[in-house]
């Protein structure tokens, strides 16, 4: 299903028209005749967007829209106010009151239908991207509004720099750039790109500002920046061709208008917290995974990242017919140092050799803790020789320094016992079995004195 969309509108004909408008295209539609009847069905049903007028029997749906904006949990629930008329100052008042847009009704269908998919389709997008819960982690408060940076792109230089002045009156302490299209393009790949862009629609030619949205789009600096179009009028097929092209808003009329240059400032501005309210929850979902996959304490990855690339690695192996190399390292008499020199400083044992393996191991190789004082190594391309000469190496690099205690409390001498097994030279053998193997070379590490390599030998039939 394509979504659910709450039709609020007092008159009966209207609900029934939009209502058959959306329903053509799929979306499920809710239909509430008053406020407090629209605020049940928002709790009750979860809509993912709401088509709201903007006069009804028992409120004022602009207070209604801030209302809607102030219930937990909707703020970004996409609002599109409808009005018979939808002058310029009825959509600033919108805008100010939190809706999305403000279109007349009767509308258009292709405009009616391109506005809805995109607001549904940017909101998809921010629902992936949360996080929170999933990680444990809340996202940040609202922060400082610090300065926005607006990129503007028009047919000629004059022309921005006119939308530049208009504008700034209205966003006094953003910064505005009277970009070209090509140095709009090579803002697009720096590393203080603009957030958004208020691009002309016709720039040289006719469409030109559509076909520079795309390719500010497939720029990776640009690719996650807010787009508004600036359209001369208002005509449906090329007001659907924008949004469906990429455009995260659009600005019917000319700039220099008093009231268009401010509705274009509460768009922009609109567009800006979505972006930085999406750039978080990105950071978030990168800091979760980040977290899901790393040990807390060494900084390593821990079991749940070294098992698939050690299951990537073994394919890779067996393509192109190479071995690799496995180790399970285990600090030896660990219980020991933790019950004498307390945890405090088992952990500053285990912080140190981390660190020191991370020292004697390439960039293309494999390092996790995966217990209390147990580590995973895995080399690729690596012969048996080659493996136990770097093993070697690694037990001499734990046992040649002591682990120096913060604050003048002394050294603790550490060795490690290393199991060494050979992966690659069999298509039949399991990661599974391949630390197996591992692990129990490193118990014959362990029964013969410790501090040493053992590889894993297989016994005869």
């Amino acid at each position: 299903m394509a979504g659910k969309i709450l039709i609020v509108d007092d008159v009966a004909t209207t609900r029934i028209v939009l209502k058959s408008r959306l329903a053509r295209a799929s979306y499920t539609v809710l239909l509430a005749r008053c406020g407090v009847e629209a605020l049940r069905l928002i709790r009750d049903e979860q809509p993912d967007l709401v088509l709201l007028a903007a006069q009804l029997l028992d409120c004022d749906g602009f207070d209604m829209c801030r209302r809607l904006r102030a219930l937990p949990g909707f703020a970004d629930l996409p609002i599109i106010m409808t009005s018979a008329q939808a002058d310029l100052a009825l959509v600033r008042d919108a805008l100010q009151a939190g809706a999305d847009d403000l279109i007349p009704h009767p509308c258009d269908e292709t405009d009616l239908l391109a506005r809805v998919r995109t607001l549904m389709r940017t909101r998809d997008a921010g629902r992936d991207l949360l996080v929170e819960e999933d990680f444990g982690l809340a996202e940040a408060g609202a922060a400082f509004a610090h300065p926005g940076r607006i990129g503007i792109v028009t047919a000629d230089r004059e022309t921005a720099l006119s939308w530049k002045v208009t504008l700034g009156r209205h966003l006094p302490g953003d910064t505005l750039l009277a970009l070209a299209p090509e140095e709009a393009l090579a803002a697009a790949s720096a590393a203080n790109c603009p957030e958004a862009f208020l691009i002309a629609a016709d720039l040289r030619h006719r469409n030109e500002g559509l076909r520079l949205m795309s390719d500010l789009r497939a720029r990776t600096g640009a690719r996650h920046a807010a787009i508004c179009i600036a359209l001369p009028s208002e005509r449906p097929s090329r007001v659907s061709a924008a949004f469906d092209l990429g455009a995260d808003d659009l600005l019917v009329g000319p700039v220099h208008r008093p009231l268009m240059a401010e509705q274009a400032a509460l768009r922009l501005r609109r567009l800006i917290a979505k972006k930085r309210s999406s750039d978080r929850r990105r950071e978030n979902l990168r800091t979760g995974l980040r977290l899901a996959v790393t040990d807390p304490l060494t900084g390593l990855h821990n079991r749940r990242y070294a098992m698939p690339q050690l299951l990537r690695m073994a394919d890779r192996a067996r393509r192109l017919g190479q071995t690799f190399a496995v180790m399970v390292l285990d600090l030896d008499r660990f219980k020991a140092i933790n019950d004498t020199w307390g945890h405090l400083a088992g952990d500053t044992v285990l912080i140190e050799v981390g660190q020191r393996l991370c020292r004697s191991l390439g960039p293309g190789d494999l390092l996790a803790r995966i217990g209390g004082e147990e580590f995973l190594i895995a080399m690729p391309d690596t012969t048996l020789a080659a493996a136990s000469r770097i093993a070697d190496q690694i037990c001499e690099t734990i046992r040649a320094r002591p682990v120096v205690l913060g604050g003048g409390n002394g050294v603790i001498p550490v060795t490690a016992s290393i199991g060494l097994a050979i992966g690659g030279d069999s298509a039949d053998t399991s990661i599974e079995e391949l630390i197996d193997r591992a692990d129990h070379a490193l118990l014959d590490s362990k029964a013969d004195g410790r501090n040493q390599v053992t590889v894993f030998r297989r016994t005869a039939a």
